[in-house]
């Protein structure tokens, strides 16, 4: 029995190294690439890790004269950043609202959060582009931010709404014998009891922002204004395409999204909700 359950313990190790290995090949891939010279890059005989190294594709990304690198990312990160964080404050507000309080259509609103997402990207492209034009904001950065917190807010609340109804009651309605209205116990007890819920809301709009290339392509027309998908998507037709080159801003760009879950997940793990009401 013990050497049945061994065995079956080595072919499940096995089988997910393999997964692993297959999910991780293309970034390897990507990798090894970014340290290619040009004519290696494009090398009828590829090699899996360079006969030469060279750190020259990095150098370039970050080079203004070849390609505006510096300033795509600083582009996607005010609007993934500011979109993160409106949604998650109104989310806040909203999720609170429909976890704690009673009014009229509570219930209507609670199983209509994913209707926005019955319909994909493409379809509301149209009228989304006409409410942008009419406010007069098209080709700036607040159209995209408006756009991505319509894009977020839904699942956002959904999310921080089912955070908000684990936290017990008891301890609202100690902190209102105490004196405390409810925007102070939003404040003061439940965004640091629900800490983790959001932290991970946080991350996922970020992503969904800093990732967006459907809205970003539609809404943005200059070039300085553009964010890192649009922005390396536009040097495919540029004398400076270098598939080096790519692979190193393809990797540049994914980097923010995995340092912010490294640094976020003893957050969402946490468990801050059991320890603040174990206290």
């Amino acid at each position: 029995m013990a050497k049945n359950k061994k065995v079956k313990n080595i072919l499940t190790y096995i089988f997910v190294i393999g997964i692993l290995a297959i999910n991780l090949f293309p970034f390897w891939i990507m990798l090894m690439t970014s340290f290619k010279s040009r004519r290696e890059a494009i090398s009828t005989s590829p090699t899996v890790i360079p006969r030469q190294f060279t750190v020259q594709h990095y150098v370039d990304i970050f080079n203004p004269d070849v390609f505006p690198f510096v300033d795509y990312i600083k582009n996607s990160l005010i609007v993934a950043v500011t979109a993160a964080l409106i949604a998650v404050a109104i989310g806040i507000l909203g999720s609170y609202a429909l976890a704690r309080l009673n009014f009229k259509g509570r219930t209507k609103i609670n199983a209509s959060f994913y209707t926005v997402y019955m319909f994909s990207g493409i379809l509301i492209v149209v009228p989304l582009f006409k409410i942008i034009a009419s406010l007069g904001i098209y080709d700036t950065r607040t159209s995209l931010v408006i756009t991505m917190v319509v894009q977020t807010l839904p699942t956002a609340i959904f999310m921080l709404k089912s955070y908000f109804e684990t936290i017990p009651k008891d301890i609202e309605e100690a902190a209102m014998i105490d004196g405390m209205n409810r925007m102070q116990i939003i404040l003061r007890i439940i965004v640091p009891l629900a800490f983790s819920g959001i932290v991970s809301v946080f991350v996922y709009c970020f992503m969904v922002a800093w990732n967006d290339f459907l809205f970003a392509s539609i809404f943005l027309s200059s070039t300085e204004k553009f964010t890192l998908p649009i922005g390396l998507n536009s040097l495919f037709s540029t004398p400076d395409y270098v598939w080096g080159r790519m692979m190193a801003a393809s990797l540049i760009t994914a980097l923010p999204v995995v340092v912010m879950y490294a640094l976020t997940e003893r957050f969402i793990k946490g468990g801050a909700l059991e320890g603040g009401v174990k206290g």
